[in-house]
């Protein structure tokens, strides 16, 4: 990078959702960044840059329309070409409503494993940032009743070392210290709550350890996210959404950062959704996108 300011592009998102609005007024502050909004001109006009991605039928706030599904996908789609071929120094995403892209007929997981299949990773993990917290997911939008089946000694390895990997090139730190969460109550309990801490988990954590990646565990949940605990943790790894973002978003609902790690890009988003019930009525909160702006420059400004 050069002292240039970087290039990022915003991603407007569900165009019925609050995602416009709140690029508009990011974009209309922003200072630290040359940002490029990408969406339909009718949605941004008040932008000072817009890469304009037309519209499939006429959107009104707060009514999901599926016939706009594919305008959404299109959206990201420019957003990763331009990353992938060096235009972008990286991009921030406002939400989608996955619901109404299936509605389309379209299979639409997350963002999360769009970026991941559209950039080719090998493999991507979600962390959530904020309130004095990183917190990684080793699985991330499925039923609670899959996640134990999700969770092998293999994915946990190639989870340790994106997140490993990316605590040290984009956050500079030279040794990470990653808690990694058990996934039964007290880590299973010597086996009378559950195996799978003792059979896969703990196996996991040693072969990253034995790698050089400092990870510890399994260490139950309920405990792990004590203070005296966290004062000497990086990251903390959790097996499953509703694990470790609930104390996240506690500590920093409005102001929390969702980024991929493992893409050859750097992704930012916004901590929330679409929040139909009050898009384009002007009281949509702006902080997250905002934080997740400023965590984009930062991570491109220090690659």
């Amino acid at each position: 990078m050069t002292n240039a300011k970087p290039l990022i592009a915003l991603a407007s998102g569900e165009p019925a959702g609050v995602g416009p609005e709140l690029c508009v007024r990011v974009a209309r502050e922003a200072r630290g960044a040359q940002l490029v909004v990408i969406g339909d001109r009718g949605l941004l006009g008040g932008c000072p840059r817009i890469e304009h991605v037309p519209l499939t039928r006429p959107a009104t706030p707060g009514k999901l329309d599926a016939g706009n599904a594919r305008y959404v996908l299109a959206v990201l789609d420019r957003a990763i070409r331009g990353c992938l071929a060096g235009e972008y120094a990286a991009m921030v995403t406002a939400p989608v409503q996955k619901s109404v892209i299936n509605d389309a007929g379209i299979a639409f997981i997350g963002h999360t494993e769009y970026l991941a299949q559209a950039a080719g990773a090998e493999h991507v993990v979600m962390m959530l940032v904020g309130g004095g917290l990183r917190v990684a997911l080793a699985t991330t939008h499925l039923p609670l009743a899959d996640v134990p089946r999700a969770i092998t000694g293999e994915s946990l390895g190639r989870t340790l070392r994106v997140l490993d990997a990316d605590l040290r090139r984009r956050f500079r730190i030279a040794r990470p210290r990653i808690l990694v969460a058990g996934l039964n109550p007290h880590s299973g309990e010597s086996g009378h709550l559950g195996h799978e801490d003792a059979d896969v988990i703990a196996p996991a954590i040693a072969a990253a350890r034995a790698a050089g990646i400092e990870a510890s565990g399994p260490i139950p949940a309920d405990t792990l996210f004590v203070p005296e605990r966290l004062k000497d943790a990086d990251a903390v790894l959790a097996m499953y959404h509703d694990q470790g973002l609930p104390v996240l978003k506690y500590a920093s609902f409005g102001r929390g950062v969702n980024i991929t790690l493992g893409l050859p890009f750097v992704r930012t988003s916004v901590d929330h959704g679409t929040a139909l019930d009050i898009a384009g009525s002007g009281r949509a909160d702006a902080g997250s996108l905002r934080e997740a702006l400023e965590l984009a420059i930062e991570l491109a400004s220090s690659t």
